[in-house]
């Protein structure tokens, strides 16, 4: 669907991150002595909102905070980044979600997160929002609040007309209510491995290959394998793949929210999935071999 100005709602999470940097990561009991760490704004929800603000697309943000530093320091960052966060609301008697992401000497990085606030999302919500689900666009969905209140976002963006894209991060079961409703679903090696029940994701091949199996039960699936590229299937058939971009790479980290982010701003212009992948995919190269300020 073409509006006559592009649009992206993001219903999701939002996660105040700190940042901690290292030698290695630490295996089980062990203490490894880190070199330093700063705080970012982060949460998949609200990365993904300021990537698709930053594509050049109008960008809203439905979403939950607490009363804390953390949530104040979310929306203020929403703002700078010029999303429209009138929708997330301040919830009372939980934290802001938050997580910490530990990075080694090669800037791959695990992380732990905390949902709080993020888990208080629902139906009320939606309705509140509903003067930005009513132009249509694309809605994004990921997997860090809970599937009862992705279901209600999702119905309301296809009944005004628009496309649901979900990056199913981190994996989990999907109902089948949430899975009906999807248009575009978005994981990465690991998740795709998990959802479509097969060997190592570690090539083009094998991201094609889950893709194609996903697609089985979805419109159209895309999986993103880090430096080899990304895959895409579709129900009907058609399945492609896109060697990634050769940079030096800085780090992994939000690779998959400025990912998605430009696609869905780029699926909201009108561009056909092939043409928004090569966008997404080029826009995730950039944000990988690009040193963080802060």
């Amino acid at each position: 669907m073409t509006s006559a100005s592009p649009s992206v709602v993001v219903f999701g999470s939002l996660h105040y991150d700190i940042m901690v940097y290292g030698p290695a990561r630490p295996r089980k009991g062990e203490t490894v002595t880190g070199s330093s760490w700063h705080p970012k704004c982060g949460g998949k929800g609200g990365n993904q909102a300021l990537s698709a603000a930053k594509a050049g697309v109008s960008s809203h943000m439905v979403g939950a905070v607490a009363d804390d530093d953390f949530g104040r320091a979310l929306t203020g960052n929403l703002a700078l980044g010029n999303v429209d966060h009138r929708f997330v609301k301040t919830v009372a008697g939980v934290g802001s979600g938050m997580s910490v992401a530990i990075f080694d000497g090669q800037g791959d990085y695990g992380a732990v997160i905390v949902s709080g606030s993020n888990l208080a999302l629902g139906q009320s919500d939606v309705d509140a929002a509903r003067e930005v689900f009513a132009g249509g666009g694309v809605l994004v969905l990921q997997n860090e609040v809970p599937d009862p209140a992705n279901v209600a976002a999702a119905r309301a963006m296809k009944e005004a007309g628009g496309q649901v894209v979900l990056n199913a991060a981190p994996a989990r079961l999907l109902s089948d209510d949430l899975a009906e409703l999807v248009d575009i679903v978005v994981v990465n090696a690991i998740e795709a491995e998990q959802l479509a029940q097969v060997p190592v994701v570690d090539s083009l091949a094998g991201a094609l290959a889950a893709a194609r199996r996903l697609a089985e039960r979805f419109p159209v699936v895309v999986v993103t394998a880090g430096g080899e590229g990304v895959a895409c299937a579709t129900k009907n058939g058609e399945a492609f793949s896109i060697a990634a971009v050769k940079v030096d790479v800085v780090s992994t980290h939000g690779a998959g929210d400025e990912f998605t982010g430009v696609l869905a701003a780029e699926l909201a212009r009108g561009r056909d999935i092939r043409s928004a992948l090569v966008s997404a995919n080029r826009a995730a190269a950039v944000l990988v071999s690009t040193p963080r300020t802060s």
